[in-house]
C-alpha cells in the first residue's frame, strides 16, 4: 500500500488494525490533510494516484516474468 497524494493535497495513508496477539484485522487509508501535525511526515514518500497506479502495473508485469523463472527453474529441479 502507498501513501496517496490527491489533487487536493490530501494524503491518503495506510493503515493496519491488528488484535492484541497480532493477528490482521483488517487495512484502510485514512486521510491526512495539510497542516495536520503528521502531514509533512508522509508528503515525501507519497505518489501521485497515477504515479502509484503506474508501479502497481509495472510490479505485476515484472511479477509475471518472474513466476515463469520460478516455474522454469523448479520444473527443471522436478526434472533432475
Amino acid at each position: 500500500m502507498y501513501v496517496i497524494r490527491l489533487a487536493d493535497g490530501t494524503l491518503r495513508v495506510p493503515q493496519s488494525l491488528t488484535s492484541q496477539d497480532g493477528r490482521l484485522i483488517g487495512n484502510a487509508y485514512v486521510e491526512v490533510q495539510p497542516g495536520d501535525p503528521e502531514y509533512e511526515q508522509w508528503l515525501a514518500e507519497s505518489l501521485t494516484e497515477e504515479e502509484a497506479e503506474l508501479r502497481r502495473r509495472r510490479w505485476a508485469e515484472e511479477n509475471d516474468e518472474l513466476e515463469r523463472e520460478f516455474l522454469a527453474y523448479k520444473a527443471r529441479q522436478e526434472d533432475g
